[in-house]
């Protein structure tokens, strides 16, 4: 008996120790196959300027219909200091976003001592990707420049449009033909993006209606008006239109699309102006996530490069839709501000972080 039972015994445990080495292996591959399930062949990534929490529920408690935000489950937030000042510009913080770099505020996708710092969008276009930028300011203003020029003056306008020449960016749509078609120094950049096969247009009807190929989409001489002076559907339908273009390379692309003008009216401290325009981001990010719904292996990521005006709500009504605010400064300020991600990797998007985290952890799921 006592042999029959060792003998058993032995048999129990080889057993078990197969059951276990396959169920080792079993959640090894089923972590791999996590893992690649969670690397998206497109992200698309949104930045309010100047959109803090305060803003997000400002249009919360406005708008007559729930805001895509609340469908967002993976939400973080990210730290905005910038190289040399606890307050970051734009410039500073684009750049974060944009290389994973911290710089001093005034510079554009460069080091505080001066060295070119490779971008997101230009890694994207190295590994075969396509890759876009759309904004509602001129598309050389810092936070789109950010991902594609590189200067230590984030006001060298005319320098920052010739960086634009350098790179292979599929679509762009924003304002700033003035520093393309009318620049001081008499260099004709549209001539130079035709060369390139660009369909380079300035009226947004004829911009919507291109679905493939190269443009470069104008639609102010220098900055496009607010959403509330005649803008109207610009930024959703310049974000739906990047997205059929870019939607044609089977390896994916990158998109950043820029709301810029919930910042101006943070530092004008105009409540209206700002709530307008986090709405119309909403309508943007509508169309972001419309894509991903049809295309799971999308990313969407929506976050803010600072918060800008130190925006405190003092009281509101959500059954009027009425919402009174205060303001601290008309500047940027130092607090937190949201990140909110969904579709293939969006957890990474938990927790608090460095702003230059975003940039590294999308690097890390494209794979490059």
């Amino acid at each position: 008996m006592k042999r029959i039972s060792l003998i058993t015994a032995i048999v129990l445990t080889i057993s078990f120790m197969g059951l276990a080495c396959k169920s080792d292996s079993g959640t090894q591959a089923a972590g791999q196959a996590d893992q690649k399930s969670d690397q998206p062949k497109n992200i698309i990534l949104m930045i309010g300027d100047g959109m803090g929490v305060s803003q997000i529920y400002a249009g919360m408690t406005v708008s007559e219909q729930p805001l895509v935000f609340e469908q967002f489950k993976n939400i973080g937030f990210t730290k905005t200091f910038s190289a040399n000042d606890y307050i970051t510009d734009s410039g500073a913080s684009g750049t974060a976003l944009a290389t994973g770099r911290k710089t001093n505020n005034g510079h554009i996708s460069m080091s505080p001592t001066g060295d070119t710092l490779t971008t997101i969008l230009e890694l994207a276009e190295e590994n075969g990707l396509s890759t876009g930028l759309i904004s509602t300011s001129s598309i050389l203003h810092a936070t789109p420049a950010s991902f594609i020029a590189h200067s230590k003056d984030r006001h060298d306008y005319a320098g920052l449009a010739r960086d634009f020449m350098k790179t292979e960016v599929d679509v762009f749509i924003g304002g700033g033909y003035g520093q393309f078609g009318n620049r001081k120094d008499n260099l004709n950049l549209v001539s130079q993006l035709k060369e390139k096969d660009y369909q380079v247009l300035r009226d947004m009807t004829a911009i919507q209606s291109v679905s493939e190929g190269k443009l470069a989409g104008f639609t102010a001489e220098g900055h496009n008006p607010k959403y509330s002076e005649g803008r109207g559907d610009m930024l959703p339908n310049a974000t739906q239109t990047a997205l059929n273009i870019l939607d044609n390379n089977s390896e994916g692309f990158f998109l950043m699309v820029e709301a810029s003008q919930i910042d101006w009216g943070g530092h004008d401290n105009d409540t209206e102006y700002l709530v307008n325009e986090l709405l119309d981001f909403n309508r943007a990010v509508e169309k972001a996530l419309d894509f991903a719904r049809k295309h799971p292996n999308t990313l969407v990521i929506v976050t803010a490069d600072h918060e800008t005006g130190g925006m405190g709500l003092n009281g509101g009504d959500m059954k009027k839709h009425q919402v009174k605010a205060s303001y601290t400064s008309k500047g940027h300020t130092g607090v937190m501000v949201p990140v909110f991600a969904i579709g293939p990797g969006s957890g990474q998007f938990r927790g608090i972080y460095d702003n230059t985290d975003v940039f590294k952890k999308m690097k890390a799921l494209y794979g490059f």
